[in-house]
């Protein structure tokens, strides 16, 4: 496929946005079960579970799995189907709380998008540092910032010369770019993508997506992206257009 240079890379960037998939499922989960907790403490009464699957815009049965799972891991929540849910006391969630591998993790890892990544990321990625140190006890946010686990940008740094934030905001929000390419030959190509995802593999970034004049996916280099503009077209979520469905024809070549 276009910008993969071998079957090994083929299955870097499978195993990768696997794990990329996996990991935005684990923090939307672990978000919805968060702001789950925050509405029972802010009803201080029975709410009905229909109720909470109105107001947190998720399935029924999705709120009952979520409620049981909750009270299995100790939270005071007192209730039952059909008749509604409250918090019983009062009751303060936690605060997050590392012990010492998790927190060389989150200081290599922030180190490394401070380095690779573009501008907007890298300041989010201190905004990160501040806001997990400020609930971490003094002596872990003190080696939180000071761990000697270093990611400095090297000579083999590839640059780009497009806006790298604006492809991500385009793949948040699934908005269409109008892209002018050249592949590693230096053949020029216009074509209207819909970006699904972002993938590094040092020293390169490359962008996923669905590429409307092929009516296939595509994988497309950022550092060779002569132009990329915006639009304001939002491309729809067909089956078999999809992220995951990407990953699944990569599978089945593999």
């Amino acid at each position: 496929m276009q910008g993969f240079y071998c079957h090994a890379t083929v299955n870097m960037v499978t195993v990768a946005l696997k794990q990329s998939v996996r990991k935005e499922e684990i923090m939307r989960r672990a978000d919805r079960l968060y702001r789950l907790v925050e509405l029972l403490r802010a009803r201080k009464q029975v709410i009905r579970g229909a109720e909470i699957a109105e107001t947190m815009e998720v399935s029924l049965s999705t709120v009952y799995r979520d409620i049981a799972d909750l009270m299995a891991s100790g939270v005071p929540i007192v209730g039952e189907r059909g008749v509604g849910y409250m918090l019983e006391g009062r009751y303060h969630v936690p605060p997050l709380m590392f012990d010492m591998d998790e927190i060389e993790a989150i200081a290599l890892g922030l180190a490394m998008v401070r380095s690779w990544s573009d501008d907007e990321m890298a300041a989010a990625a201190e905004q990160v540092m501040g806001k997990v140190g400020a609930v971490l006890p003094d002596d872990r946010a003190r080696y939180l910032s000071e761990a000697p686990l270093l990611s400095e940008q090297t000579a083999a740094h590839v640059p780009w010369t497009v806006d790298f934030a604006m492809i991500r905001r385009a793949v948040r929000d699934r908005r269409k770019i109008d892209l002018d390419y050249r592949d590693e030959k230096g053949r020029a190509s216009r074509r209207v993508i819909w970006p699904l995802g972002v993938a590094f593999f040092a020293p390169v970034w490359m962008l996923v997506a669905w590429c409307e004049a092929r009516e296939d996916f595509r994988n497309f280099r950022i550092d060779r992206m002569v132009a990329a503009d915006r639009l304001e077209d939002i491309f729809p979520d067909l089956p078999g257009r999809r992220l995951a469905d990407f990953l699944k024809t990569i599978e089945g070549r593999g």
